[in-house]
């Protein structure tokens, strides 16, 4: 494989980049939606939209939002996250985050997730029940603002016919491994993860919540970070070159929490639970990189270290002495553990066909028709 050069400098196709995956999404994604539904977002940093950085002052540096925004805004990627493309297809704005309220706009709907976050341990900034948690002070801040004559504050029917994402479980596999746990603990934390999730679910549809879209989590042996980080792993390298046993414990983790979307439709009278094949989407991506345009599926853009995956704990991207390569559309993986927004729009635009599903069911069904 050719060493890619790396630089802080945009190049010419870096430039390109907003245009080119604007085209390259399906007819789908420019909006026929004319009346957005408000969105309620929950989840890590997969989809933190700025709660990082408001909530705890995480200091987010370029090159993190160098393509789209020409400026960090609080995501950890070079540009736009899979909720950002989704908030998009709908023509609606992007999310704001939740604690990062100044200059925030909250008549669309609010960004809970936070980077780091998990959904255990409970009860600490800023696992799952914690931005549930936060999630009902706004509704009940709102709708007193509602009985007090306000006309821009969110009423009871607009929190009721929202649409409420989740998006989490990916730190809670990641601390396992960590932690050296056995197949047998692993398995364990993987149903006390999924009860979580299924406790937040009840919560908010106890609170009036009915529409409900989950998205299960990636590929996590196929992250540079662990790659690079994992020191015992010969014989545990699939033929795409990711972690078999990380994989398997992800694949493990989205079974159940299937299992959990399907097994609640009965309880949860007149909702609407969609589950999304994210790792579907992702690994195929990784596995035939080069259908998407893309050289180093394996290879983090933005980091130090170099060849094969150019991932350093100790001077991530971002950290000075890190470097950021010219071209972010040949690579899936921004820092070692996010996405390029190359890749995002790729997710996204897989998302929004409703291929991905069950039941099918494409992003567009939630618009206010």
């Amino acid at each position: 494989m050719t060493s890619p050069t790396f630089c802080l400098s945009l190049s010419y196709s870096s430039l390109l980049l907003p245009w080119l995956l604007a085209f390259s999404l399906p007819l789908s994604a420019f909006s026929q939606c004319t009346k957005p539904p408000v969105i309620f977002n929950f989840g890590d940093s997969n989809s933190d939209t700025g709660g990082l950085a408001g909530g705890l002052g995480y200091a987010i540096k370029l090159p993190n939002g160098r393509t789209f925004f020409r400026r960090s805004t609080g995501r950890l990627s070079d540009g736009r996250l899979v909720i950002d493309f989704l908030c998009q297809s709908l023509n609606s704005s992007f999310l704001s985050a939740y604690l990062d309220w100044l200059g925030g706009n909250f008549q669309n709907g609010a960004n809970f997730a936070v980077a780091g976050s998990a959904t255990l341990p409970k009860n600490v900034p800023f696992a799952l029940n914690v931005q549930v948690m936060q999630f009902f002070h706004f509704k009940s801040r709102s709708l007193e603002l509602v009985a007090a004559g306000s006309q821009s504050a969110m009423s009871e029917e607009g929190f009721q016919s929202a649409l409420y994402m989740i998006d989490i479980g990916q730190n809670d596999i990641s601390d396992a491994f960590s932690k050296n746990l056995s197949s047998a603990q692993v398995s364990k934390r993987i149903q006390l993860v999924v009860a979580e999730i299924r406790d937040a679910v009840q919560d908010l549809y106890d609170q009036g919540a009915r529409n409900f879209w989950i998205h299960n989590t990636g590929p996590l042996g196929c992250l540079p970070q662990k790659l690079a980080l994992v020191r015992d792993k010969a014989g545990d390298i699939d033929s795409v070159g990711c972690i078999s046993s990380y994989n398997a414990a992800a694949k493990s983790f989205n079974a159940a929490l299937q299992q959990l979307t399907q097994g609640m439709k009965p309880t949860l009278k007149d909702a609407t639970v969609v589950y999304v094949h994210v790792y579907s989407i992702k690994y195929d991506m990784i596995a035939n990189a080069s259908k998407y345009g893309f050289s180093t599926p394996l290879m983090a853009c933005c980091g130090s270290g170099g060849p094969p995956y150019n991932y350093n704990k100790s001077m991530i991207c971002g950290i000075p002495g890190s470097q950021a390569c010219n071209d972010g559309v040949k690579f899936v993986s921004w820092d070692g553990v996010h996405y390029t927004e190359a890749a995002n729009g790729i997710v996204a635009s897989k998302i929004q066909s409703g291929d991905y599903s069950t039941p099918r069911t494409s992003f567009d069904f939630f618009c206010r028709r």
